[in-house]
């Protein structure tokens, strides 16, 4: 059986900045929650469950939602990790094909 886990305070805090940031999106361009979900493909309910910062929404959704006020592409390129400064520093390494973690040293016998 999967254990639910408890979303983190940090993660419940961007779902609501996030949907505040959705239905201000929604306001400045003039549509009502039934016409940006008519666009997106999916219920008023579950538009309302992004704008109030509800969690259980899938990405897909989210996108939708970004893709009918014109804000998708934005919202992609602001996840490019060759745009932070980390990702442009280390943009010459070879990534490798999967990442494992490292086994723990054993102790040398003193």
């Amino acid at each position: 059986m999967v254990e639910k886990r408890l979303t983190p305070i940090p993660v419940r805090r961007a779902l609501r900045e996030l949907g505040t940031d959705i239905q201000t999106w929604r306001k400045l361009l003039g549509l009502t929650a039934a016409q940006v979900a008519d666009r997106a493909g999916m219920s008023r309910a579950t538009l309302h469950k992004l704008e109030s910062g509800q969690g259980g929404v899938s990405l897909e959704t989210a996108l939708r939602v970004f893709r009918a006020l014109g804000i998708m592409d934005t919202v992609v390129e602001s996840a490019d990790p060759y745009r932070s400064d980390i990702g442009r520093l280390r943009s010459e390494e070879v990534l490798p094909q999967r990442v494992r973690q490292s086994r723990p040293k054993k102790q040398a016998d003193v």
